[in-house]
């Protein structure tokens, strides 16, 4: 204590933890300093707080299964004692004895200190920020007051939160109304916490605008900029920001959020997402809609590698447009992404998919090289989860070759099954495929990986497809142009004789 300067210090200091939390401190710090106006103090008896500083404190804020802090009772009635004298301050508004007391100080820091944030009996780690530098103005229990809040984020970057706060809930210190300023510097995703790093999303996260809370209900609306994000656990992070212009309207009581705007932007491609994100226990569920209406292909073609989404080895996408309609739910880091996905007038580059058709060409005929593949139409409508991905109503159409269709999945690790039926025309059209499937197409699968795709004869399918053409030309034999049809069988089985390794036995 010192008469002198009015001051009292105290060392070493711990502040209990609200009992519903546990028995460990809800402070612990290395000094408290208390500065008083003595004069005021010696000639009246009014005790006139000037200013109260904190100095390495460590700080647990800990949230209950409904939504409760440990700090709501900070300030309510539960921290009142059964009488409250008159406390005075150098505040205009102190001097006001009344059941709530009507505690003012002129100044509150906190420097240098930890936050701990998590979850009450949870076994999962907290959020811990560190160098956090608090300061308070003119701090009132009744009325309204000045804050900033500088912190050091989880793997760097730094937070700035500041405006005004008060006055303070009663009730519920944690519903307190306040106006602030946001600004997050350089956010590591994965090191945040609020995700699993298992889930594969990754990067550094800015973020600038505003959250203002009633103490019910609360806005945030602001600029989110992501930087090298990654989406997959093979992906790898994009060279191109992600831009998301959004305005959340948050229900503090049924801690659900509800995305009225969700512009997302990647260059010139735009993209709309809405929908709500709730907390259920420790997990953030999300029930969401995104709208990708005629995105230039090229903004999103760096992309992919973030989704995991591998092109065959050397080839890119160039020109045309994408078009998705797709629903996203489940708990953040285990999403399902359902929906159709069209690409119109693209083109492969540096994939030549007439000749990567392999063991086709030997019954296809021969098929016109070009190291490009055009793409007229691509749509499927496609089912992304942890398990992998799965593609159903799959259509290809590539003027030079024909239309694809079928359905199959990748992999986590990128592996391909897929069952397709190929209906080829022009140039590439060949004897068995005019008899094989009964006119509906050859069949073949799809194996290998996204990297390294390997296209395969359905031997099977082929044969039934086969048989079935030589006997509607056996059936034919009597019948006018029945000649043509028993050529295009014969000449069939020739190929696929060709095809399984047999020669053909000189006349």
């Amino acid at each position: 204590m010192s008469i002198l300067s009015g001051s009292v210090t105290a060392d070493n200091i711990a502040i209990a933890e609200d009992p519903a939390f546990g028995t460990a401190p809800f402070v612990t710090a290395k000094s408290l300093n208390v500065g008083v106006e003595l004069m005021p103090l010696i000639t009246s008896k009014q005790l006139n707080v000037t200013d109260i500083t904190l100095e390495q404190p460590q700080i647990t804020l800990l949230k209950a299964s409904n939504g409760k802090w440990n700090f709501s009772s900070l300030g309510g009635s539960a921290a009142k004692p059964p009488s409250t004298p008159s406390v005075s301050t150098s505040s205009p508004s102190g001097g006001r004895s009344s059941s709530t007391p009507n505690v003012s100080v002129g100044k509150l820091s906190v420097t240098d200190g930890k936050l701990i944030v998590g979850n009450a009996n949870s076994k999962a780690k907290p959020h811990i920020y560190d160098n956090v530098n608090i300061t308070v103005t003119n701090f009132s229990l009744t009325s309204q007051f000045p804050f900033s809040l500088k912190a050091k984020l989880p793997a760097g970057g730094n937070a700035d939160i500041s405006g005004q706060a008060g006055p303070i809930n009663s009730a519920d210190a944690a519903k307190t109304p306040f106006d602030a300023k946001v600004k997050v510097d350089n956010m590591d995703i994965a090191a945040s916490g609020f995700i699993d790093p298992a889930s594969g999303i990754a990067g550094l996260a800015n973020f600038d605008g505003t959250l203002n809370s009633n103490g019910t209900m609360a806005k945030a609306v602001g600029t989110f900029t992501g930087n090298k994000l990654q989406f997959s656990p093979k992906g790898s992070p994009a060279p191109k920001a992600v831009v998301v212009k959004h305005t959340v309207d948050i229900d503090l009581d049924k801690q659900t959020a509800h995305i009225t705007q969700g512009d997302l932007e990647i260059g010139k491609a735009v993209a709309h997402l809405t929908g709500t994100f709730k907390s259920e226990g420790e997990s953030q569920l999300v029930n969401m809609k995104l709208a990708a209406p005629n995105m230039p292909v090229e903004e999103l073609e760096a992309m992919l590698p973030a989704l995991g989404v591998v092109l065959p080895s050397g080839s890119q996408l160039k020109g045309g447009t994408l078009t998705a309609d797709l629903a996203i739910v489940g708990p953040v880091d285990k999403l399902v992404i359902t929906g159709p996905v069209r690409l119109a007038n693209t083109k492969l580059a540096n994939f030549d998919l007439g000749s990567k058709l392999g063991a086709l060409s030997t019954f296809a005929g021969k098929a016109v090289s070009n190291p490009d593949t055009a793409i007229e139409n691509f749509s499927t409508n496609t089912r992304v989860a942890p398990e992998g991905t799965r593609a159903d109503n799959l259509n290809l159409t590539v003027p030079a070759i024909g239309v694809i269709t079928g359905a199959g999945t990748v992999s986590p690790a990128g592996a391909l099954n897929f069952k397709m039926l190929a209906n080829l025309h022009g140039g590439v059209v060949g004897g068995l495929a005019e008899v094989a499937g009964g006119g509906k197409g050859i069949p073949f699968a799809i194996a290998g990986t996204t990297a390294k795709p390997e296209f395969i004869p359905d031997v099977k399918g082929l044969a039934t497809g086969l048989a079935g053409g030589a006997l509607q030309g056996v059936l034919g034999g009597g019948k006018a142009g029945a000649g043509k049809s028993g050529d295009a069988a014969s000449s069939a089985i020739d190929a696929l004789g060709g095809l399984l390794g047999n020669k053909k036995k000189k006349q």
